[in-house]
């Protein structure tokens, strides 16, 4: 289950809880296998239920030295809390000093190993593997997912031990390593919260929880894997743009090794004594972020208490949490926005009823539903009180009231790019009210920023940035963007973080920094969206392929479950982060949106450029 919620299917109780696991599956080496020659392609285990535990086999008497590597490899995808079978094919200094949370390699099938020749020594007494494969990701001692490519190459050396005449790994490969396959079924992607640290306070409306993605293995207590990597810190990417409200070294009480809400749905943690002298305020805060966490698992749990030295420090129900932090996943917009036929900005209700009667767009109030300038793009403030839109031609943007009689005025930025193309891109609007827009004239290509949507545009630092910013939108945090960047014909998909230096009130320089590539397998990207707090749904094709429409993590990984259903000629696309909100796009077949559990549905024939606040 990836870290957002999937159409609506956001992890159930059920599923939370199937970590109490209701069956065994036991692992084993191949113990028939050859003594000399190669070992190709170590079978990735089959994907079993979500229910059934897997626990590996320990080694073999007399185990011959490709049994030791196959056994091991095989122990790393079992459900040993702390790889104890594992450990055993190892020499007993290797297994002290063998680190299996310094980092998880996941290759494109499990790993390959090929025996190393003896060169300069005594045939019998050690030997060599290289294990082999073709890297996908590597998920970090922060529990951080990476994308990466490349060989996988990595030796393991065995010695056959004098005393018990048993052969041993005493140099295994760094951290963990197996397929895709074996990945899927033993990790799982959720989000821990922090809050955003670079909002102007005095224009915010309240505290930003921020996801951060990471990978726990799914049936090895991912609750309080979940609670330890939160106490722990924000990753490093994240860290830069957030806070967390917990002092400096909490961590769980010691001798606490499991965590478990009660038949009630509330959570208990007790923590050390870093954490015994909070203010109730300070208290509430942490509770909050622990609620938001741990919802993101097991939705089931609706109240977080906090303990440490034996007493009650404060609990925190999922109402009150709500109310001191707002998330872009549950903030519920009002409308959905579009271009009509007549060029005009058009509303219709968020929560119409697709299948029912039929909702008639109508024009929003004030200057850019009247009529006055012919609109290609637009988007609307967070709060739904303000929208800017660009010209057909794409050399102006506007920015106007939402308000009855409200005039437009001059447009507040004019590209000189010379075609259409080289001109602005759709704008986006952050959570404190600033609007980003992207010029894309190839003699001054530039990333801008209006404060408040208005004023002189402040341009944004963009380090790293190699091509042209063909889209952007803010992610609903106001810390994260992404980027569709533009290279030498290919399209790809970036999210930066946003950076914010100055006091409240003094200019500000912002920039947008350690673009991450969220689609390294699409060679075009043609429109995208934020549809979660922290995934997005993407529109593009592969090399040699045909357009197709997906969801991926913010961190480049692929959620589980089923993809959109599949839609031809996507133009544009839009969806909110809260995704009990039909997904909406622009097609050959006009303006379409997609309610959970349906087929997708046309809205109007003439529209364009649909778009939920944000």
């Amino acid at each position: 289950m990836d870290a957002d919620r999937e159409g609506g299917g956001r992890r159930t109780p059920g599923r939370a809880v199937a970590y109490v696991a209701c069956g065994v599956v036991l692992l084993a080496g191949c113990a028939s296998m050859p003594d000399s020659g190669d070992l190709r392609g170590v079978d990735a285990t089959p994907r079993q239920d979500t229910q059934v535990r897997v626990y590996a086999m320990p080694p073999q008497e007399d185990a011959e030295p490709l049994d030791i590597v196959q056994g091991f490899l095989e122990a790393l995808t079992s459900d040993d809390p702390d790889y104890e079978t594992a450990r055993k094919y190892l020499t007993r200094s290797a297994a002290k000093q063998w680190q299996p949370g310094l980092s998880t390699t996941v290759l494109d099938d499990g790993p390959g190993a090929d025996v190393v020749p003896p060169v300069g020594r005594e045939q019998g007494e050690d030997t060599s593997f290289t294990l082999t494969g073709t890297k996908v990701a590597v998920v970090d001692a922060q529990q951080s997912y990476a994308p990466a490519s490349g060989e996988y190459r990595e030796t393991v050396h065995l010695v056959h031990d004098k005393k018990t005449k048993q052969w041993r790994i005493d140099s295994p490969p760094p951290g963990v390593v197996m397929g895709k396959s074996d990945f899927q079924r033993n990790y799982v992607s959720v989000n821990k919260y922090y809050f955003a640290s670079n909002t102007r306070a005095a224009t915010a409306p309240q505290t930003v929880a921020v996801a951060d993605p990471v990978y726990v293995r799914e049936r090895v207590d991912p609750m309080t894997q979940l609670v330890r990597s939160l106490l722990s810190g924000p990753t490093s990417w994240l860290d830069p743009v957030v806070r967390t409200r917990f002092p400096t070294g909490t961590a769980l009480k010691d001798g606490v090794s499991s965590l478990t809400p009660d038949d009630q749905n509330m959570l208990t943690v007790p923590l050390n004594a870093k954490a015994g002298h909070v203010g109730l305020d300070q208290c509430e805060a942490m509770a909050s972020q622990l609620l938001f966490t741990v919802q993101n698992l097991t939705p089931a749990v609706d109240t977080v208490e906090l303990q440490a030295g034996g007493k009650q420090l404060c609990s925190v129900k999922e109402n009150e949490a709500n109310g001191a932090a707002t998330r872009g996943s549950v903030e519920n917009p009002a409308y959905l926005y579009f271009v009509d036929g007549r060029h005009r900005l058009v509303r219709i209700s968020a929560e119409a009823d697709a299948g029912g009667t039929k909702a008639e767009p109508v024009p929003v109030p004030g200057a850019l539903g009247d009529g006055d300038k012919d609109l290609r793009s637009v988007a609307v403030s967070r709060d739904e009180h303000t929208a800017a839109g660009v010209g057909m031609d794409r050399k102006a943007l506007y920015v106007g009231s939402l308000v009855s009689g409200g005039s437009l005025g001059d447009p507040v930025l004019v590209s000189n790019g010379k075609t259409a193309e080289d001109r602005l891109t759709t704008p986006s609007w952050d959570t404190e009210g600033d609007l980003w827009v992207a010029d894309r004239n190839p003699a001054d290509p530039r990333l801008l920023l209006f404060k408040e949507g208005a004023g002189k545009p402040l341009e944004v630092a963009t380090p790293g940035l190699d091509g042209r910013i063909r889209d952007l939108r803010v992610a609903a945090d106001g810390v994260r963007i992404a980027l569709v960047v533009e290279k030498a014909g290919k399209q790809s998909l970036f999210v930066g973080r946003i950076e914010r230096e100055g006091r409240t009130g003094d200019p500000q320089s912002v920039s947008v920094r350690e673009l991450r590539s969220t689609t390294p397998d699409l060679e075009e990207v043609t429109t995208m969206s934020w549809a979660g707090d922290s995934r997005l749904v993407v529109v593009g094709r592969e090399q040699g392929g045909v357009q197709q429409t997906r969801y991926v993590q913010v961190d480049g990984s692929t959620p589980e479950g089923p993809p959109p259903a599949a839609l031809t000629g996507v133009k544009e696309i839009a969806a909110s982060e809260d995704d009990e909100m039909p997904l909406v796009a622009y097609s050959e077949d006009g303006i379409v949106r997609l309610p959970s559990g349906a087929q997708w549905q046309k809205v109007d024939a003439d529209g364009t450029a649909p778009v939920y606040p944000g």
